[in-house]
Formats: structure tokens, C-alpha cells, sequence
């Protein structure tokens, strides 16, 4: 009886005493409480908020360009502003219109300007869409400065260009020289012709040969031979016998030669009509 009372007793684990505030889960409660807990911590308005911004973007696009689609209708008109003298206005509505009939939003304004700027006479032109269906096109004209080699014109800003119609430019300095060095002439031109009003003399050419040799034309037919070397003081040196020995004479003059060291050579009308062969 004893033995089996031991037998039992020994059976039977001891109870183990339980931890104060210890709870006892289940494995399938466990996992709910983990993913409560990731969920718990997004942050739902903010992904909110990421989501809806990105539909947003994504449709702003697409809605934009259903809306210019449905907007969207052909050029009809064309109309042409600026001053002309070497173009016309009426030529410059001919090239543009055609684009007349084309897309109003698609046809890219780029290519119109690029088009117009081709035309011999135009320095720019600005494109812009006036609804609805309209297109105003400024246009501004190459300002020309003098006449250069082979009837092609100069402008203002030392560009050369060849237009089929340079006599609209009027009466004009005539310059010369190699086109690379267009923008040199210019700038000597433009010295010497702020000088020459000075003194009450106008400015009718400058040439500048091949082998760097320069000559002047004043706007009563004299010629002056300035060479390669020391223009500026041979042009200085001219002014100054101009203005002590020549200016009284002036109508005399035929040809000044500035090319001597210390001094001017002067060719005088009555020699050159002595020196002229007989016919």
C-alpha cells in the first residue's frame, strides 16, 4: 500500500509555479499579434497620400492631352507684322500660309521660325499662336551697312548675304575685302568715317586688298593710298595735310598717295587729264 502511494507520488511531475503576469498563447495567436503589429505601424495616411499623388501624376499627362486633342483644330490664318523694304509682306504671308491647315498645337513653331529665317532679307523671326487658330509672326529685316564684292550687301551686325534684289538698299558706302575679314573692314570703316565727318568730308569706300593693302574713297572721288603698314598714322598724316594744304583745293585733288614716311604725294586732276593718252 505504502509502495503504491510512493509509485503515484513519484508519477505525477511537481506543479511549477507560475510567473506573475506571464500569459500562455497558442501558435496561430501568436502570428495574428505580429502582423497586428506591422500593421499598426505603416503609416497608412501617408502611403496614402504617395498612392494618390502618383495616380495624379499619371493622369495629368493622359488628361492633358485628351484635352488638347479635343481642343485642337487647324491653323487658319496667318498674320505677318514688321517693317520691309528688301521683302514684302505679302511674300512672307505666301510662305507662311504654308502652314495653313496644319495642327494648331502640333505643328512646332520652331520649324516655321527656321523656315522664315532662310529668306535672304530676314535677320529674325518670332512665331506665336493666337487663339484660336491664328499664327502672328514678327518679322524683322537685316539692316544692310554698305555694298560688298559681287553686288552682295553687309549688315549692321557684319553678316553678308546676297538678296535678288540689293539695289532697295539705296545709295550705300561700297566695301571690299577677303569675307573673312568683313568684320575688320567694318570696324576701320567705321573709324575712318567718324573722322572724316569731322571735318566735313564724307565717307564713300573702303577696299581692303588680297595681299593687305587698304584704300579709301571719300564721298567727292578722291582716292587715298594708305598700304599694309601704319594705317592709322598714314590716316592721320592725310587728315592733317587735308586740313592745312588740301581743303581749299580740294576739288583739285584727284588721288593721295599716304604711303611716304614724312609726307603725302598728291595727284592733281590737271596732271591726270595731261597724262591721259590721246584717243
Amino acid at each position: 500500500m505504502l509502495e503504491t502511494l510512493l509509485i503515484r507520488s513519484r508519477a505525477v511531475p511537481p506543479e511549477q509555479p507560475r510567473r506573475r503576469g506571464a500569459t500562455t498563447l497558442e501558435p496561430g495567436q501568436d502570428r495574428f499579434g505580429v502582423l497586428k503589429a506591422i500593421l499598426a505601424a505603416v503609416p497608412w495616411l501617408q502611403v496614402g497620400l504617395g498612392a494618390t499623388v502618383v495616380l495624379l501624376a499619371a493622369l495629368v499627362p493622359w488628361g492633358t492631352d485628351r484635352l488638347l486633342t479635343a481642343m485642337d483644330q487647324q491653323i487658319l490664318a496667318v498674320d505677318v507684322q514688321g517693317q520691309f523694304v528688301g521683302d514684302s509682306r505679302v511674300a512672307v504671308e505666301r510662305a507662311a500660309g504654308a502652314w495653313i491647315g496644319k495642327s494648331y498645337f502640333s505643328t512646332d513653331l520652331a520649324d516655321i521660325k527656321a523656315a522664315l529665317e532662310q529668306r535672304p532679307w530676314v535677320e529674325s523671326a518670332a512665331v506665336k499662336r493666337v487663339w484660336p487658330g491664328r499664327l502672328v509672326i514678327d518679322i524683322r529685316e537685316k539692316k544692310p551697312l554698305a555694298y560688298w564684292s559681287d553686288g552682295r550687301l553687309v549688315s549692321r551686325s557684319g553678316e553678308l548675304f546676297s538678296p535678288p534684289n540689293p539695289e532697295v538698299a539705296g545709295r550705300l558706302p561700297k566695301l571690299s575685302g577677303p569675307d573673312e575679314r568683313v568684320r575688320e573692314v567694318i570696324t576701320m570703316a567705321r573709324s575712318m568715317s567718324e573722322q572724316l565727318y569731322g571735318y566735313g568730308l564724307g565717307f564713300a569706300g573702303l577696299a581692303l586688298e588680297a595681299r593687305g593693302a587698304w584704300t579709301l574713297t571719300l564721298a567727292n572721288g578722291i582716292e587715298v593710298v594708305l598700304g599694309r603698314d601704319k594705317v592709322e598714322q598714314r590716316f592721320d598724316r592725310f587728315i592733317t595735310v587735308y586740313e592745312n594744304r588740301l581743303a581749299s583745293r580740294v576739288d583739285e585733288v584727284s588721288r593721295v598717295d599716304a604711303r611716304y614716311t614724312n609726307g603725302i604725294a598728291v595727284q592733281w586732276k590737271a596732271d591726270a587729264a595731261v597724262a591721259a593718252p590721246k584717243s
